[in-house]
């Protein structure tokens, strides 16, 4: 399944690095950033999660969310959280199911070694709900820029 531009952003439940459950429409009423990553506590992803902690106050200006999300398990999320001082959730989605919603579960290959991971890939949905924009095969520098230039730019009210 491929979610498209315009269509409703397919809704979820996982278990977030605070212990509750967090589903994606909950947060009706407010723009989100879903962006999904390979791995905790890597190079690029780290630096990926420090720039939306760095933009995190411009984003929340604009109504808008972060929600994190890796097959990493919410006790590696809690200490990725608490080692970088992230202040947005990071969700646990072990078996993929989320992934797989979006389509970022692929192949991958690396060293000549073939396996399933994560795409890194950002979504941004509006207040209703509808998926707006996405970003596929993201490149980490400036991406976080680019994302939130687009919520000012086509999303401020």
């Amino acid at each position: 399944m491929t979610v498209m531009i315009g269509d409703m952003a397919p809704d979820f439940t996982l278990l977030a690095n605070s212990g509750e459950n967090v589903r994606l429409s909950d947060y009706k009423g407010k723009n989100i950033v879903l962006y999904f990553y390979p791995k905790d506590m890597t190079p690029g992803c780290t630096t990926q999660a420090c720039d939306f902690r760095d933009q995190h106050a411009n984003f929340s200006d604009l109504n808008t969310v972060i929600l994190g999300i890796s097959i990493d398990p919410v006790e590696r999320h809690q200490k990725f959280i608490e080692k970088y001082d992230l202040p947005f959730l990071l969700l646990a989605d072990d078996e993929h199911k989320v992934c797989e919603l979006y389509d970022v579960w692929k192949l991958k290959k690396n060293f000549g070694k073939e396996y399933m991971g994560i795409e890194r890939s950002t979504f941004v949905i509006d207040t209703e709900g509808k998926l707006v924009k996405e970003w596929r095969k993201v490149k980490v520098k400036g991406h976080v820029e680019e994302a939130l230039q687009f919520i000012q730019n086509e999303m401020s009210q």
